[in-house]
Formats: structure tokens, C-alpha cells, sequence
């Protein structure tokens, strides 16, 4: 109960997840302003409005005759744009429920939206390499931006609207003046495609981040690069400057990282297993990421008042936790920098040259009639699903519901895991000596022999209720004591065979009664059903969590799934994976089994036999797939010259081998049992003896 109270708020959880279309979902983006609003794009070519932390749709847009590819919303969130595989972008505005504008010119798939932070104007960018700037109250684009050679992936105007950033396939980022419809500059450090591009909020700093697993910040006075972030381990998709600017967070796939810069450094790093995060908000305190896996959407948040946002280690060298960073060492990096100068009246001071109607339409033949047009706009509609909520967000009598709201934590944090809290509470109630024993963590669930001492508990904790002092009431025979508990020893090995009738007594399993006072069957059904409820909470604990490790599966690998479930802590979880993974001996990685064999320590010396089956089915596997390659590894000649993948093998090769010796020892012990366990031990014994003999 102490333990219960005293626990402190996650650092990060997940806040939801839900299915988003009828078909895969292609896109999602987060609402900046506030952090509370989700657009989603599907391939069923609709796009729907969500409240974060709500999974009823508020409304679904409909008119795209093509998968939507892309959707952004505008800074105040009261519209939002959807572009398609066939190029067209349709801009809806939220508040009146319609369609504003069909905008037709890309000849390709959308692949990034970006709105002006004053103006009524419109970047897009597609798989045909061009970028077009559109005016929103008009059907043609303004001017249109050649020069990347591959795909555009990103988008992103500076804060006071007058520059265009762009991150391509072809590795460059481009920086557009918006008036002079040419480029100022380029930057081509990057080594792989840059998926993402981030203005500073107010210093004239630009970030972009890369499939090379690097971000690299720009200076935008020198047109220099100043910083090259190396800390992710996945391609940086998703970046966001704190509201100050003072770092910048990146989502990799299993972790949050806040970066700081000159001297290059990482903060912190904080776990979250929210795959590839697709798009990242702020929230008050808090920093809302998205996700999406085939047609379901989840969301994540993480307490930003608990994460490191100076200090940290410097990402290049060894950190020193004892050491104060050092100073940069060119003086010019710490001064500051110019900042951006905001329109103070209207956008109209900073507009963009205009064209005549005639320019505004391509050459390309894209310039299309009035009334195919609005035709085409009249297919377009907003269906309101939840019009409450519609009216809450959109149309509010007296404030606007979705700026951020006062309070500091809008998504409360879960003291704990929910499922986790139910099953306490349940062991709680039903536990035969509440202040001796301690109820067994869900991380070693094992439903089955979890339901025994739960329905036995009942009988203690219905004791004191009765007439009289407790020392006076005996039960009956067939219930044990604590005495009797005690003395009678344990089995050590939990049989896997349980489903044979073992001659259950039903009086054990049901309280003692004053005067021995028969149960009814509803009292009888109620005892009993205690344990039913148990075992629910349990299954259904360990059905969400399967489902989450399958998810990374799908996502990323076999690897990937292996450390999800291992961080879990439910030793049950990784027993179903490696039951799986032991059918298909090719699935097996030397990766994996850095991974496993601390676990197979756990299996071989539990005391359920299926755990320990499992452990040495997949220790059998690991010695005759792998040991010649990491014996072979060990006693190779060493290399000339410096060869970094061989180091790396060699590196998880003896941590390999370092694990499979520990093992060896805890076989050798086993093998001397009696029955079959022993028989199985001898086998695995017999199976590593070239362990003895390794260096």
C-alpha cells in the first residue's frame, strides 16, 4: 500500500491508440499551436480530425479520389490540407465544416505541406522534385522552385515568413527567398536523404536531421554548419525546438533525445517505445509524439518537467560525468545570434510578388476550367462524427479550447502500469497473510499457476469478520494453516502437464463458515469467481503486451521485437516469443542471442518446466548455429589495419561467449538432478563441452 502511494509519476507512457481508417494509414500530423489536435490520412482517401487522448473522430474529410500521402494544419488550426498520390491538394477550413480550395499542379505524390505563419500562402512539395508556393484564396500557384534533383521531404518557412527551407532525397538542403522565388543558399553535409528540416523559434539557426542518423544545425548569417548531432541510432524522421529554443528534441525509434549544441551535446535520453514517430508537438509541459502501424494510430507523451534540458554529456568523445563541459573553442559560436524580425501589423507588409493570372497557371497544361473546378469541389464534403466535440474545439462560445490550457500536466501521468494496479488490488483483497507475503510482480505472470493461492486466500482474510476472537475459530480440516503451510515443503518444478484432473477438493478452495454453515451456490460462485477475475486481468495484461512486441515486429525486426519484450520485465513474454522464434531456426542472429542468453540464465533456473524447455530448446539452437562461428571469431589472427565490423563481431562474439560459460555452469549443476530434467541437463552438458576448452 506504501509502495503504491509513494510511487512517482512515468517520466513517459503511452497516452492512446486506435484504429484510424478502414484501410493503412499513410500520414498523421500534430496541431503546433496547441498539441491537441491529430489529422489523419489513409488510403481509404479520407482525412480525419481526432482530439489527442480521445478516440472518437471528431470528423472525416472526404473528396480525395486517391490515397492521401500528406497533411498539415495551419498555425491557428482552424484549417488543414491534405495532398494525394495524384497530386492534387485539397485545404479544408475546420470551423465552417467545407472545402476551401482544390489545388491541382504537382504531376506526383504530395510528399510534404507546409503553411505561411501570416499569410494565406502554401508550399507543397512532390515525388516530381518541385516545390510551388500557393495563395489559398486563389486557384493558381504563385511561384514554383526547381533545383532538387530527387524527392522534397520536408518543408518549413522561417518564423518571419520571408525564407523557404527543403530536405530532399538527394541529400541537400535548400534555403528559398520567398520574394526573389530563387536560392540563397545549400547545404550538403548530410550523406544519406534528409527527411526533416526545423527553423530555430528565434535565433537565425536552421536544423535538419537525416537517414545518416545525424542532425546538423545551420547558421544562417554564415551559411556555415556549426553543430553535427550523432547521438541517434535510427533515421531522424522527427525533430521539434523547445518553445525557447535551448535544445532540440529528436524522436529515434525507441527513445526521445534532447539535444544541445556548442558544444555538440545529448541532455538526455528517455525511453519510449513509440516506433517510428511520425510527428511531434508541445503541450504545456509535456511533448505529444505520433505514431502509426498499418491502419491504427498511437500516441505518446513525455513529462518534459522530469527530462535533462542542459548539462549532459558531449556526444563526441568519452562522457565525463565529473568533468564540467568544456568551452567551445571558437568564442564566435556563443555570441548571439540575429534574430527574426516578425511582422508587427498584418502579413501585408510582407507579402509575396505577385503574378498575373495568366503566370499563375503552368505551362504544363494544368490550368483547368471553372466549372471542373467546382465540380470537382461539390464531391468534397466534412462529415461531423462527433458533434459535440466538434462544437467544444471549432466553433467555442467564449475562448479558443485548443490553445494550451493552464494547467501544467494536460495528459495526467499513470502513477502505474493500470493492469498492473487492478491485479494488486485483487491480490490485495484475496491475500491469506496481507502482511507477511508480497504480492508476485506482473512481470513473472504466469496465469495459470497465479489463479492457486489467490482462490485459497479467500478463507484468512473472511476470518476476522466472525463472532468471536480469531484464536477461537478453527478451520476445517481440509484447509491449511500457516503452520501447516510452512512445514509442508513446495514443489521446486511446476509441472508443464497441468491439464490432467489432479483430484481438486472443492472445501479447499471455499471459506470456513461459523458452525460450519454450508455455502449457497451463489455464495460458493462468488468465492470462486474471484479467481476468474484475476485471471482476466492477467490475460488481458499479457494479450496488450504480445500485441505490443508484434507491432515492433512487423515494424522492424526479430531483434527489435526480442528487446521490446525483454524490457517488459514479464518473463512470460519472452518464453511465447522464443517459442515462436524456435520453429525458425533462420531467424537467428548473433544480435539475437546477445539478447537471449541473459534471459535463458532466468529459464533454465525457473521453477515452471515449460520456462525451462524453452530455455534449453533455444540454448541447443545457439550452440550448434553459432558456436563455431564465435569460436572461429575468437581464435582468428587479428586483422591488418583497423577493420570495424570485424571489431564489432569479435566484440559480440566474447560477450557471447562470456554468457554461454555462465550457462555452462548453471547446466553442469542441473545435470546432476534426478527424473528427466537431469536427462535433458546431460544432453546440453554434453552439447557445450567445447566451452571448456575455449580461451
Amino acid at each position: 500500500m506504501a509502495a503504491a502511494s509513494t510511487s512517482t509519476p512515468k517520466i513517459s507512457w503511452q497516452l492512446q491508440e486506435f484504429q484510424a481508417h478502414s484501410s493503412r494509414v499513410s500520414c498523421l500530423c500534430l496541431g503546433k499551436s496547441s498539441g491537441r489536435l491529430l489529422a489523419t490520412g489513409g488510403e481509404d482517401c479520407r482525412v480525419n480530425i481526432w482530439a489527442v487522448s480521445k478516440a472518437n473522430c471528431i470528423m472525416s474529410l472526404t473528396g480525395h479520389k486517391n490515397p492521401v500521402e500528406c497533411v498539415q494544419f495551419n498555425l491557428s488550426e482552424e484549417q488543414v490540407v491534405a495532398g494525394s498520390q495524384s497530386g492534387s491538394i485539397r485545404v479544408w477550413d475546420l470551423e465552417a465544416a467545407k472545402i476551401l480550395r482544390t489545388l491541382m499542379g504537382h504531376k506526383a505524390n504530395i510528399t510534404s505541406l507546409a503553411f505561411h505563419p501570416f499569410g494565406d500562402f502554401l508550399a507543397s512539395s512532390s515525388m516530381d522534385t518541385n516545390i510551388k508556393l500557393w495563395d489559398v484564396r486563389r486557384k493558381g500557384y504563385v511561384f514554383r522552385y526547381k533545383g532538387h534533383t530527387q524527392a522534397v521531404r520536408s518543408l518549413a518557412f522561417s518564423p518571419d515568413g520571408k525564407w523557404l527551407a527543403s530536405a530532399s532525397d538527394d541529400c541537400t538542403v535548400k534555403l528559398w527567398d520567398l520574394t526573389q522565388g530563387k536560392t540563397i543558399t545549400e547545404f550538403r553535409s548530410h550523406t544519406a536523404a534528409v527527411n526533416t528540416v526545423q527553423f530555430h523559434p528565434n535565433e537565425y539557426l536552421l536544423a535538419s536531421g537525416s537517414s545518416d542518423r545525424t542532425i546538423k544545425l545551420w547558421d544562417l548569417e554564415k551559411f556555415t554548419m556549426i553543430s553535427s548531432l550523432e547521438g541517434d541510432t535510427t533515421p531522424v524522421r522527427s525533430t521539434l525546438f523547445s518553445l525557447d529554443g535551448s535544445c532540440l528534441y529528436s524522436g529515434a525509434t525507441d527513445s526521445l533525445r534532447v539535444f544541445g549544441w556548442e558544444p555538440d551535446r545529448c541532455f538526455d535520453v528517455v525511453p519510449v517505445g513509440w516506433g517510428r514517430v511520425s510527428d511531434l508537438a508541445l503541450c504545456g509541459q509535456q511533448l505529444i509524439g505520433v505514431s502509426h502501424q498499418l491502419s491504427s494510430v498511437s500516441s505518446y507523451v513525455v513529462d518534459l518537467k522530469r527530462v535533462k534540458k542542459s548539462g549532459g554529456s558531449v556526444i563526441q568523445g568519452i562522457p565525463q560525468d565529473n568533468q564540467p563541459l568544456t568551452e567551445p573553442k571558437d568564442p564566435r559560436g556563443a555570441a548571439l545570434r540575429r534574430n527574426y524580425e516578425r511582422p508587427t501589423t498584418t502579413c501585408s507588409s510582407h507579402r509575396v510578388k505577385q503574378r498575373s493570372d495568366t503566370d499563375r497557371r503552368s505551362p504544363e497544361g494544368e490550368r483547368r476550367s471553372p466549372s471542373e473546378d467546382e465540380a470537382d469541389e461539390k464531391l468534397s464534403s466534412a462529415e461531423i462524427y462527433n458533434a459535440e466535440d466538434y462544437k467544444e474545439i471549432f466553433q467555442p462560445k467564449n475562448a479558443i479550447s485548443r490553445t494550451p490550457p493552464r494547467i501544467t500536466e494536460p495528459f495526467p501521468a499513470p502513477p502505474e502500469d493500470e493492469t498492473i494496479l487492478a491485479i494488486g488490488r485483487q491480490l490485495k483483497d484475496m491475500s491469506p497473510f496481507p502482511d507477511k507475503l508480497q504480492t508476485p510482480p506482473l512481470a513473472s505472470s504466469t496465469p495459470v499457476q497465479r489463479v492457486e493461492p489467490i482462490v485459497v486466500s479467500c478463507a484468512k482474510r473472511l476470518e476476522p469478520s466472525a463472532a468471536g476472537p480469531p484464536s477461537s475459530i478453527q478451520p476445517p480440516p481440509p484447509q491449511p494453516t500457516a503452520t501447516t503451510a510452512k512445514s509442508k515443503p513446495q514443489p521446486k518444478i511446476i509441472l508443464s502437464t497441468r491439464n490432467e484432473p489432479i483430484g481438486l477438493n472443492v472445501a479447499d478452495f471455499l471459506p470456513p463458515t461459523p458452525n460450519h454453515r454450508a455455502l449457497s451456490v451463489e455464495e460458493a460462485a462468488a468465492q470462486i469467481s474471484k479467481g476468474h477475475d484475476t485471471m482476466c486481468v492477467m490475460l488481458s495484461s499479457r494479450l496488450k503486451n504480445l500485441q505490443a512486441v508484434r507491432a515492433v515486429w512487423v515494424r522492424e525486426d526479430i531483434k527489435s521485437a526480442m528487446d521490446k519484450a525483454v524490457s517488459m520485465n514479464d518473463l512470460s513474454i519472452v518464453v511465447d516469443i522464443l517459442n515462436i522464434i524456435n520453429l525458425q531456426p533462420s531467424l537467428w542472429r548473433l544480435d539475437l542471442c546477445m539478447t537471449v542468453l541473459p534471459q535463458i540464465d532466468k529459464l533454465l533456473q525457473s521453477k515452471y518446466e515449460s520456462y525451462i524447455q524453452t530455455g534449453c530448446t533455444s540454448l541447443k539452437l545457439i550452440m550448434k548455429h553459432f558456436w563455431l562461428l564465435i569460436s572461429d571469431t575468437l581464435k582468428a589472427a587479428p586483422s591488418v589495419g583497423v577493420d570495424i565490423t570485424r571489431e564489432e563481431r569479435l566484440q559480440k562474439c566474447r560477450t557471447c561467449c562470456k554468457q554461454l560459460k555462465n550457462l555452462s555452469n548453471i547446466v553442469k549443476n542441473k545435470a546432476g538432478q534426478v527424473g528427466r530434467h537431469g536427462s535433458t541437463f546431460k544432453e546440453l552438458q554434453l552439447l557445450m563441452a567445447p566451452l571448456d576448452e575455449s580461451p
